[in-house]
């Protein structure tokens, strides 16, 4: 089911491996440390991409929307680096509905990937939406709430019905930061004239974001339908398109519409000058 496939296993999945012991784990899983490798060197190579699509970048908002962009792949290689040395993953027994628990292992660095990045995200999407300090800050704020409950249902082992009640709290912290998204912003881009990037990158992150939960839900960590090596890839996979390739879309629009992003003034955040 949920337990690793490496076979043979370097030792057996027990909820008191050493950390050597968990790298040696994953090691022998070549799918499953495929699975942070690439992310490994894609963000790598979307470091490098950003820098030089960001080098002739003047206008100080459009100069924030890339920081806070290019803070998406940093964390991205720094988690994932976590999760294939063994740092930031354990094993713990995780109960299943009708009966019966299983050790599994749990890669909860991704949940601190998720409370870093997705706020990156956030800001950046802010900035071009051109959208006010209370809308971006309580988008922010869900959305942390949405990562730390999600990490709350993963851990929670004593209980399986408070295991998943922490899973509707992490949803109910997610609809939140949808509505934002899909109601809230589209119309400060509008007023922005940024409304047509900001309707594709908009689409994109929505459609990605929520397979997260539905992957959490049929995955090692629900209902064990998909196992551990199966939820990382799925994991994985939904990276590279919420952080890379919207990245990418973003940066290449911003760097080529200045000219827009420098007239937005979007509610109290206003517009960014090098004062600021």
């Amino acid at each position: 089911m949920a337990a690793l496939t490496a076979a043979p296993p370097a030792v057996a999945l027990t909820t008191d491996l050493t950390q050597s012991e968990l790298f040696a784990q994953i090691a022998g899983n070549t799918s499953l440390s495929a699975s942070f490798w690439v992310n490994i060197a894609l963000a790598g190579l979307a470091i490098l991409l950003f820098v030089y699509m960001g080098r002739n970048v003047s206008d100080s908002r459009a100069q924030l929307i890339f920081v806070a962009t290019m803070m998406v792949p940093l964390v991205s290689i720094s988690s994932y680096t976590g999760l294939v040395s063994g740092l930031t993953v354990g094993v713990i027994n995780v109960p299943y509905p009708g009966g019966g628990s299983e050790d599994v292992l749990i890669m909860w660095g991704r949940y601190l990937t998720w409370a870093l990045s997705t706020p990156m995200i956030l800001i950046a999407l802010g900035l071009l939406a051109g959208t006010n300090l209370t809308k971006l800050f309580t988008a922010v704020v869900m959305d942390i709430g949405m990562c730390i409950t999600g990490l709350a249902a993963a851990l929670t082992t004593s209980s399986l019905l408070l295991r998943w009640f922490w899973y509707l709290i992490s949803c109910a912290f997610f609809v939140a930061v949808i509505y934002i998204l899909l109601v809230e912003w589209p119309k400060d881009a509008q007023a922005a004239g940024t409304a047509e990037i900001f309707s594709t990158l908009k689409t994109l992150t929505v459609t990605l974001w929520l397979a997260y939960p539905v992957v959490w839900a049929v995955g090692s960590e629900g209902l064990a339908v998909l196992g551990t090596t199966q939820t990382s890839w799925a994991y994985s996979l939904l990276d590279v398109g919420a952080k890379y390739i919207f990245a990418y879309l973003l940066l290449r629009w911003v760097a080529a519409n200045q000219n827009v992003i420098g007239s937005i003034a979007g509610g109290s955040l206003g517009a960014v000058s090098s004062a600021d």
